[in-house]
């Protein structure tokens, strides 16, 4: 008996990990702010790199950053930076890590102006999914109007690392758009487990 194929977005490629990221966290939304926090911090670390290489490491992100607990993050000291930027399980830039203590703070503020991240973040969108119909690499974006908006608004309060393609590949990890491609099976998935 043949095994049914299984269309993927093209980007997986043929690496286990990031098919499984794909499979099953790509493109579900995210409504709890310390994941949200986590994931946006993750995806500034991403800049200049692949994702695969953030993806590999992202248990030591976890482990390195208190479980991205904002309020620790928020009050890292000089020797903490220094034990970060002396661990290999990290991506070793001082920006980075600087840029993630920052965000901490502003979300800390901005949780305390606003009550929900979730709520600030998802408003960008009215609070449902976009979904796209993305039929060929060349249909695939880079950034959107939304993007573009959250990036700015996001940058007036305080964070960094958050331009607006680093916010749309944030928007499409975290289910605020469905970017798959129609043809891949999770599209459908996706699109159906919407709230």
């Amino acid at each position: 008996m043949q095994k049914k194929k299984i269309h993927r977005c093209f980007w997986t490629g043929d690496d286990p990990l990031y098919i499984r990221y794909h499979d099953e966290e790509w493109g579900v939304p995210i409504y709890d702010d310390r994941l949200l926090l986590a994931k946006l911090i993750l995806d500034g670390a991403q800049a200049g790199l692949s994702w695969i290489t953030i993806l590999r490491k992202r248990e030591n992100y976890w482990q390195a950053f208190d479980n991205f607990n904002a309020e620790k993050m928020a009050r890292y000291d000089d020797t903490k930076i220094t034990e970060l930027m002396n661990n290999a399980g990290i991506v070793r830039n001082r920006q980075k890590i600087n840029s993630a203590i920052k965000n901490a703070q502003a979300y800390l503020r901005l949780r305390e102006e606003l009550g929900s991240f979730s709520e600030y973040l998802w408003g960008f969108v009215g609070g449902e999914t976009l979904v796209n119909a993305v039929e060929s690499e060349t249909d695939f974006l880079a950034t959107s109007p939304e993007s573009h908006a959250m990036a700015k608004d996001l940058k007036k309060r305080g964070f960094s690392f958050v331009g607006p393609t680093i916010c749309y590949a944030f928007m499409q990890a975290v289910g605020m758009v469905n970017d798959h491609f129609v043809s891949c099976f999770r599209y459908e998935e996706i699109k159906r487990g919407m709230r």
